[in-house]
């Protein structure tokens, strides 16, 4: 049982009566954990792809492969699924994704490799609607670093990779409209070697420019660990932000670490709490933060959340206790806005609030 947290969210986001909306019992084919998906309405309905974790049998085995030394998982694929409402989901049969793929896209952008041995895991997918078509943020684990990439599509069927960065960045996430003329993205680089890392696994959010998805630069800081009340390990994007009429409203990951907590979950210590927070951009100039939320917007307190006090009879076993990481933020005609999340790196959740009680949260800078 995980520890009690020490901070407070701020009590406005409504979670969803059906919470967790998506889970391993949804999919046919092999899953272990659905999380940190990325969701766009597209084409007249809701779209989904998810981050699947497979190969255990169940939740219990990949702990205790674990504790064994050995990978939990046998891989990663990306699945998909479709909504007419935005809540209850239909999965489709067969990955839209799996590594064998991702290495078949992203072999044009790294001539030479042996992908056999270059890409190991392709995953957290993150969803923007751009001039048309779904555009599609994505991480890739390779022999050589982290990095993270860009993908277009417009079926879900035929993707096409636009560009991989150079290591380690991750956690993109592109805005829905050119700004300047330019598309523009938030970007999470880290030092995951050790060398020069400035404290803890301390990661910060940057923003970058292009002209054509595929080349990136002009590059800005955005926001950093010091800055935000309730972090002080690392922090990075969230989900990809929406347009309000007071300037950018966009997610952003939090982790408080504390390593006095003992024992929670698999592992010997789990030190970590994931949160959500919340910040508003200027609308022309995006790399300024004009409004800021100093509390967390979401903080693990649901039972789907933090591992505790599962109901009778379910399944639920929170693979990382304490965590919430946004992935996807819709703002709906009638200024609902829906906020989609992973919750215990383990299910898919869906918390709601009004824009304009949001925006309120984001006190002027």
């Amino acid at each position: 049982m995980s520890e009690p947290i020490p901070f407070a969210e701020v009590g406005l986001l409504k979670r969803h009566p059906q919470n967790p909306l998506l889970t391993s019992a949804d999919v046919d084919y092999p899953c272990s954990l659905l999380f940190n998906a990325g969701i766009a309405k597209y084409q007249g309905r809701y779209v989904m792809v998810f981050r699947n974790d497979f190969g255990a049998a169940n939740r219990a085995e990949s702990m205790q492969r674990k504790r064994q030394g050995l990978p939990a998982f046998d891989g990663t694929d990306l699945g998909l699924a479709f909504s007419a409402d935005g809540v209850k989901w239909e999965v489709q049969p067969e990955p839209c994704i799996g590594l064998e793929t991702a290495r078949e896209l992203i072999a044009p952008l790294m001539p030479g490799k042996d992908f056999g041995d270059e890409l190991k895991r392709f995953y957290d997918p993150r969803l923007t609607v751009i001039e048309g078509r779904v555009t599609m943020c994505f991480a890739v684990d390779t022999a050589h670093g982290l990095r993270g990439g860009v993908a277009v599509t417009e079926d879900f069927e035929q993707w096409e990779i636009l560009s991989v960065s150079v290591p380690d960045n991750r956690n993109m996430v592109l805005f829905p409209e050119k700004i300047g003329g330019r598309y523009v993205r938030l970007e999470r680089p880290v030092d995951t070697a050790g060398a020069n890392r400035l404290r803890d696994d301390q990661a910060m959010m940057w923003m970058s420019y292009s002209p054509d998805l595929r080349h990136w630069g002009d590059s800005q800081h955005v926001l950093a660990t010091e800055s935000i009340p309730f972090a002080n390990s690392k922090m990075g994007p969230g989900a990809p932000p929406i347009r309000t009429e007071k300037g950018w409203l966009t997610t952003f990951h939090a982790v408080w670490r504390d390593n006095e907590r003992g024992r929670n979950g698999w592992e010997s210590q789990w030190p970590k709490i994931y949160m959500a927070g919340l910040m508003l951009l200027d609308i022309d100039n995006p790399c300024k933060i004009i409004g800021f939320c100093d509390q967390p917007l979401l903080a693990p307190t649901a039972w789907y959340e933090t591992g505790n006090d599962v109901p009778d009879g379910d399944p639920f076993d929170g693979f990382r206790e304490d965590v919430i990481f946004p992935g996807g933020m819709l703002l709906e005609d009638d200024g609902e806005v829906k906020i989609y999340y992973g919750a215990a790196d383990t299910v898919e959740c869906l918390a709601t609030a009004h824009v304009d009680d949001l925006l309120a949260l984001c006190k002027p800078l």
